[in-house]
């Protein structure tokens, strides 16, 4: 691992407070073991995550979770953070986000609402959360608008849904969304679990992508469609999170400090927990954020690609998983040794879909 070099200051901050939520979805990012994490952090502890985030330079801070809006004090942490200087964005799936409670957050500060969607029609939706909320969505996002926030839909794409492609954009035009994230699943937490039923086909993706460009044709502005292609079906690597420890800083409700989301999956990573640490110290000596900062702990092809500087190597959750090595070449790149076994698992998905589906809950996690 490399040693300690010259950090710029995190400029997104992600406050992950809680990892209790409603929603069961199959492709869930949260780590799952998360019911065996310790207790949430505190609202002081919070107040003063952000208040040392903000004086090392993040300008941004998204609160996500689980669903953030299970935390009772949501609308203090808003309002603390915009007195500091954040622009404020709540990441929901809109379970708890009533009239009475939409308006304490709009007087608290909030600039910015992303709600996820699962799919375009209720049993889609409904099935893949393993909740009956569709309709309650739908509500949300009148509510969305009628406090004029700018409004990001989010739809994490897989094959259950990739050929609703057309139906969810429309749904997201009629809801009057500013933006539609079209975000292809990427296989972490419990889509990693899930993958096999999840996996899409070239075609299917093909045709999506057809779809989306279409659409951007006839809307113009009117909404911004971004399509996220899954890595698995790209010869290279995205520079993900633009970098380790480069820009990204996220915190677990149970106070783990995180240059990504899925850090904490890694084994022999030491991460460094805002209890224990000074954010500062954490951020720019700690041995977990300097792992793979810069270029020192890439190996070959990494370390002589031209396009290094790009990728960064790509992911280290990815590498791991897929080779079981954190320091190895992103698999999903085509130099990498091992990129036959990307090819191999997105062939292969079909032969599997006998096992199971593992919807995200407690018990489920308790288990693993």
């Amino acid at each position: 691992m490399a040693g300690s070099i010259e950090a710029a200051p995190p400029l997104w901050l992600l406050a992950e407070l809680t990892y209790r939520c409603p929603l069961h979805c199959v492709f869930c990012y949260n780590p799952l073991r998360y019911a065996q994490t310790g207790a949430e952090l505190s609202t002081a502890q919070w107040v003063e995550v952000m208040r040392q985030a903000r004086a090392l330079g993040a300008a941004q801070i998204g609160f996500s979770g689980g669903e953030p809006l299970l935390r009772d004090d949501l609308e203090e942490l808003v309002q603390e953070a915009r007195s500091l200087g954040f622009y404020t964005n709540l990441i929901t799936s809109g379970v708890g986000l009533t009239p009475a409670r939409a308006q304490r957050l709009k007087h608290a500060g909030l600039d910015h609402v992303q709600l996820s969607f699962q799919d375009s029609t209720r049993e889609l939706n409904d099935f893949l959360s393993h909740t009956r909320t569709f309709e309650l969505k739908k509500k949300v996002a009148a509510i969305i608008k009628q406090h004029d926030w700018p409004m990001v839909m989010n739809c994490v794409l897989h094959r259950h849904n990739l050929p609703h492609v057309d139906k969810i954009i429309e749904m997201a035009l009629e809801l009057g969304a500013e933006y539609l994230e079209l975000a292809n699943t990427q296989y972490y937490g419990w889509a990693w679990l899930n993958r096999d039923h999840l996996m899409p086909t070239r075609e299917q993706l093909e045709q999506a992508e057809a779809v989306v460009w279409r659409y951007r044709e006839q809307i113009g502005s009117r909404c911004r469609l971004l399509f996220v292609v899954p890595d698995y079906f790209e010869q290279r690597p995205k520079a993900c999170m633009n970098g380790w420890g480069a820009v990204f800083l996220s915190i677990a409700p149970d106070g783990l400090a995180m240059p990504c989301h899925n850090a904490r999956d890694l084994p022999g990573l030491q991460l460094p927990n805002v209890c224990q640490q000074p954010l500062a110290e954490i951020w720019q000596r700690s041995a977990a954020f300097n792992a793979y900062r810069g270029e020192d702990w890439m190996h070959e092809p990494c370390r002589s690609c031209d396009e290094r500087h790009k990728d960064f190597g790509g992911c280290r959750c990815q590498a791991f998983l897929l080779t079981g090595d954190a320091a190895a070449t992103d698999p999903v790149c085509s130099k990498s040794p091992r990129h036959d076994k990307v090819l191999q698992l997105v062939r292969s998905a079909p032969e599997r879909r006998h096992i199971p589906i593992v919807f995200r809950s407690d018990a489920e996690s308790r288990s693993l």
